[in-house]
């Protein structure tokens, strides 16, 4: 398994504190750190689709 995938997943556990506070109990602030958390999200999967990308061009040589 990608590196890369398994930071992934353990960004989105990190987040699912922050989701709860927001989702369920309300938190505004909670709800700021899971936007940031989101746009990091962002950025490493947009990384790993690089990745693939590369190494599927490198494979079709």
């Amino acid at each position: 398994m990608s590196d890369k995938y398994k930071v992934i997943l353990e960004h989105l556990k990190s987040m699912e504190a922050d989701v709860e506070k927001f989702y369920v109990k309300g938190q505004s602030a909670a709800g700021t750190r899971v936007r940031k958390g989101l746009n990091e999200l962002k950025k490493m999967a947009q990384d790993m689709r690089n990745e693939i990308q590369q190494i599927k061009e490198s494979k079709a040589k």
